[in-house]
């Protein structure tokens, strides 16, 4: 198994949308982190396009003051600051003004000759989607894209954000868009999660680790229970969160893609093709839903008010931007079946939401017993987040009496290795710059992903839940996620 990466390549990275929250938050941080690892090229500049007006001194004094709440380097380098801050830049124009992409066209130039970039490119997408089929036409149109020809000399490569359509219908409609103007291989589907350390870690402890790799079937494994919980509300997305819900917004990319990871067979050869291609053979293999079977093996929730850290907190329709008789769903749970020779008759549970006990993500694999008993199974949790790493849940005998207690064995990244991972989008951009796609989505992985969540969004809407809100904050979520379990089992506590 191959964990080299090649060097980050000279470029220029232009951020469309560079005025709206992810870019202070996340990608001006990630950059910035880079650069003080001395991981980013020192060819290299970072270009903000928005429509918004500002001058370079106001872009750059905002983006330094979102270095100062959100990057994990802190407090900022004033030295390194000095000099990150000379190669960033603001242009100003309207998604869709023919002259704005040309006058950025004139301006890359300049950089390239400025900062030894030689012509490659990465265009953020970090827009609302409606936006990425107009901007990658305006980049074609303008020669900002390459063609093959060009592309053997220097790249130019598309970041995009979630959501990748809204079911199955747009995502295929919205990928015959961009694929009129920039081919598969240039395309960087995003999803932040794949970046966490622990996630990434999910196929060398797997298959570097024969011990686990042996068991990692439903000859020993009884269930599997993947979580991602949040205490957080919505925040200031009611709009976006009205639109969307929770199945769109988190299971259908989040929780899938630790899905496959987990369940996938070792592929061929450690390359991203093939790694893809074994994660599109689970999500074919997802046993799918119609009609009235929903009900069965999905369940939809939305908080209430309640308390979370010992402070009140408001339910989701009283929430900013949210209809007072909204549906939306704030939690989903599904029973999901692999029909494969690895996989069969093995229940996999998948548990989100907002507003919940704690924050959590983490995969649960709970072995079945040997033998008749009353001990608590073995059970294997990848930890996500917060507290990332893996823990092994085994019997012990008790000194001095004849009983056992459940004891644990605990990895944890920071005691391990003594340093705190890289944030998501640190590696993610740094493989972007690297041109290495594995942990981004293709887009067969997305449409695959759609066609298991589509029937559930087609039922819920024709069937509207008629009990929401149905879960208090600061809970485990609604009390009909037990109708999904089989005899026997039981969900964790989050």
């Amino acid at each position: 198994m191959e964990l080299t990466r090649k060097g980050a390549s000279p470029a220029i990275v232009v951020i469309f949308g560079a005025t709206g929250d992810l870019t202070t938050r996340k990608l001006l941080p990630a950059l910035y982190n880079l650069a003080y690892d001395g991981e980013l090229p020192s060819q290299f500049a970072c270009v903000g396009f928005a429509r918004r007006e500002k001058d370079q001194k106001q872009f750059r004094d905002e983006m330094k003051e979102g270095l100062d709440k959100f990057s994990r380097h802190k407090p900022v380098d004033p030295d390194l600051w000095s000099h990150f801050s000379e190669k960033l830049y603001y242009h100003q124009s309207e998604f869709d003004d023919d002259k704005g992409y040309e006058s950025l066209k004139a301006f890359l130039k300049e950089l390239d000759v400025m900062y030894g970039t030689h012509g490659n490119r990465i265009f953020y997408l970090s827009v609302q989607p409606k936006y990425f089929p107009l901007i990658v036409e305006k980049l074609k149109k303008h020669g900002l894209l390459y063609d093959a020809v060009e592309e053997k000399k220097h790249f130019s490569r598309i970041i995009i954000e979630k959501p990748f359509g809204h079911n199955l219908k747009t995502a295929l409609a919205l990928q015959n868009e961009l694929s009129a103007y920039v081919d598969e291989p240039e395309i960087y589907r995003i999803d932040h999660y794949l970046g966490k350390e622990t996630v990434q870690n999910i196929l060398t402890f797997r298959f570097l680790n024969p011990v686990f790799e042996h068991l990692w079937s439903n000859q020993a494994i009884e269930s599997m229970e993947i979580t991602v919980a949040e205490e957080m509300g919505i925040g200031t997305r009611g709009n976006l969160w009205e639109e969307q819900g929770l199945l769109r917004d988190i299971v259908q990319n989040h929780m899938m893609q630790l899905l496959t990871l987990a369940l996938m067979e070792a592929p061929p050869h450690f390359t991203a093709d093939n790694i893809k291609n074994e994660k599109v053979k689970v999500l074919k293999a997802v046993r799918k839903f119609n009609g009235a079977e929903v009900d069965q093996y999905a369940v939809r929730g939305q908080y209430d008010g309640g308390i979370i850290s010992e402070k009140e907190v408001m339910g989701y329709r009283q929430e900013n931007n949210v209809s007072p008789t909204s549906k939306v769903e704030t939690f989903a749970a599904l029973k999901l079946f692999v029909d494969n020779e690895r996989w069969k008759g093995v229940p996999i549970y998948l548990r989100s939401g907002k507003r919940l006990t704690r924050r959590c993500s983490e995969i649960a694999v709970t072995f079945k017993p040997s033998f008749p008993t009353n001990n608590a199974p073995n059970v294997l949790v990848i930890h996500v987040q917060p507290n990332e790493g893996i823990s092994l849940n085994f019997q012990s005998k008790v000194p001095s009496l004849q009983e056992t207690q459940t004891v644990r064995m605990d990895f944890r990244y920071d005691s391990t290795f003594g340093v705190t991972p890289k944030e998501a989008y640190e590696r993610l951009i740094l493989d972007c710059l690297s041109g290495d796609s594995t942990l981004f989505l293709r887009d067969d992985e997305v449409l695959a992903s759609w066609e298991i969540m589509t029937p559930i969004l087609e039922w819920w809407e024709k069937n509207e839940p008629s009990n929401f809100p149905n879960y208090l904050s600061g809970s485990n979520g609604p009390d009909e996620v037990e109708n999904l379990l089989e005899a026997g089992h039981q969900w964790r506590r989050i």
